[in-house]
């Protein structure tokens, strides 16, 4: 089993994604600015770590099998997650990315399309800067995860559909994904690598 640090693990995403990792036995530091919600358990280490901290990040990181970061993109630049990583000398780095640098039929991104909504285009911005940063990495064994148009809460199924760079549409004409199966699609991202530096997504 793996020793795994999830950055922003007090969030939707990220609490879900602590909830699978302890499913599947592997060990947990949990890094939150807050971690107080996080009630004590086995196999879970809770860390208050300013991430814009970039020594206090290195430091909590280092030795893990890979680190997983559920931040949002608009208020953390993508070097303060990917240096600390770096220099605290783990290799595997796994993001929660963001749909809008997803591609429609035609080719164009989501963010691009007219109808995208205004209050996202910040964040949607940040995390399509961030996989672009992530694509001139040359020493990160790095993966990120695009979830579908909709994130949402919703039941664990463990059946979805894996894609790549298009953006995953149901026959009913729905994009979506609930927070708990997307967590198990990057969980079995770490245990059986298949997306080495390269951005998929997961969808219905």
């Amino acid at each position: 089993m793996s020793n795994i640090a999830i950055i922003g693990a007090t969030g939707r995403a990220g609490s879900q994604l602590l909830e699978e990792a302890l499913r599947r036995g592997h060990s947990v530091t949990a890094i939150a600015r807050d971690t107080s919600k996080i009630a004590p358990r086995a196999g879970v280490v809770s860390k208050n770590v300013d991430v814009l901290d970039a020594a206090a990040l290195q430091a909590v990181v280092a030795g893990h099998d890979a680190v997983i970061s559920a931040a949002h993109f608009s208020t953390i630049p993508a070097s303060a997650i990917i240096e600390p990583v770096k220099k605290a000398g783990v290799k595997r780095l796994l993001v929660v990315g963001g749909a809008g640098s997803l591609l429609l039929p035609g080719g164009s991104r989501v963010i691009d399309n007219e109808g995208f909504p205004k209050e996202y285009k910040t964040e949607a911005s940040a995390g399509a800067a961030f996989l672009n940063t992530l694509r001139e990495e040359k020493d990160l064994d790095w993966t990120f995860l695009s979830p579908s148009a909709e994130f949402v809460e919703g039941e664990r199924t463990g059946t979805f559909r894996v894609g790549k760079d298009d953006l995953l549409v149901s026959a009913q004409g729905r994009s979506w994904i609930t927070f708990a199966d997307f967590a198990i699609a990057l969980l079995d991202e770490v245990e059986t690598p298949k997306h080495s530096r390269q951005r998929f997504t997961v969808g219905y």
